[in-house]
């Protein structure tokens, strides 16, 4: 017996998330099904308005739900750093860590000539205006450690070396918690070349 018209609808719509398969979904269905209607109008409603208010940050390109995102609201975090990445998702990674103080640039893509995604197709170009209007004296490229991530590293780091800038790229190696001989011979070669003094 299938599911019913409702129900089916409900499980594609949420078969579209990321990382949501078709028995998660149905799960998921079955369980918004089971709940209070008003509970379920409040979480239709927290995601729609959600969506609606939230916008990109006029300076750095995160997400925010005013012209600033919190952290270019900060004047505290305007210590001559901006550290790059893909897409705010990475920005909220960082945060968690509380160790980084600077400011962000978020790309909204790497390049990636097979998918037809060049340097006018992501956030360059404003970055290279930023590093010219703003006092930044350290660009931190971080960037994911795969093929797209590693040249969109490389291209920026060509850009910004004529402005004088300090230019970084954040470390990638073993991670905390795993056993070397699981690791493959990239990853060990990186942490090799990213290790530092005791």
């Amino acid at each position: 017996m299938g599911q019913i018209e409702p129900i089916a609808r409900m499980v594609a719509q949420l078969s579209h998330l990321p990382g949501i398969g078709q028995k998660t979904a149905q799960r998921l269905a079955y369980h918004i099904v089971s709940m209070p209607l008003e509970e379920v109008r409040d979480l239709a409603t927290a995601l729609y308005q959600g969506r609606k208010a939230i916008r990109f940050c006029a300076v750095c390109g995160n997400y925010t739900d005013g012209e600033r995102c919190t952290v270019c609201a900060d004047e505290e975090r305007r210590n001559g750093q901006i550290c790059v990445v893909r897409d705010p998702r990475d920005v909220a990674a960082l945060e968690r860590m509380h160790d980084y103080h600077g400011r962000y640039h978020v790309l909204h893509g790497t390049l990636s000539p097979m998918d037809g995604i060049g340097p006018d197709d992501i956030h360059i170009k404003e970055l290279l205006q930023r590093v010219q209007e703003e006092n930044v004296q350290e660009v931190i490229l971080a960037t994911n450690p795969d093929i797209e991530g590693e040249a969109t590293a490389t291209y920026i780091a060509r850009l910004l070396k004529p402005l004088g800038v300090r230019i970084t790229r954040i470390a990638h190696g073993v991670p905390v918690g795993s056993d070397l001989e699981y690791a493959d011979e990239v990853t060990l070669s990186r942490a090799f070349e990213g290790r530092r003094e005791m």
